[in-house]
């Protein structure tokens, strides 16, 4: 497969947006997180939230790569302010049930309204993504 210098710039930059890299990060700690959680959860919990919090990383790229068709922009940046909100719902479960402290629920709370605040930002405000021509 040949891959012009163009088509890789396109892939790779991505990882320039603060809302990926800010999802990424906080998916990455809760996955750390999550290790400790008892083993009687490893098929609900821990399973949900490392998807949920990683799915909010995977909707952005798909936008990112979909950001000429603003329909399809706008939805799955919207699919990955869901997965932000599930994520939410999954940490309070987590803190809840005192598999997480308060200090680490409240960095990855504010982490996931943040990223919340960034992908409304982006849904209302597509053009300032569209790819350069």
């Amino acid at each position: 497969m040949v891959t012009t210098k163009t088509a890789m710039s396109e892939t790779i930059s991505f990882k320039k947006l603060r809302v990926y890299i800010k999802a990424y990060e906080t998916a990455l700690k809760i996955f750390q997180l999550s290790k400790k959680f008892p083993p009687e959860e490893k098929y609900l919990l821990v399973n949900q939230i490392r998807r949920s919090s990683r799915s909010v990383c995977a909707n952005i790229v798909e936008a990112y790569r979909k950001r000429r068709y603003t329909k399809h922009f706008i939805s799955k940046l919207s699919d990955a302010d869901g997965e932000a909100s599930e994520t939410l719902v999954w940490l309070d479960f987590s803190r809840d049930q005192g598999f997480i402290n308060n200090h680490d629920y409240g960095i990855l709370y504010n982490n996931y309204i943040n990223i919340g605040k960034m992908l409304g930002g982006m849904i209302k405000h597509p053009e300032k993504f569209l790819p350069r021509t």
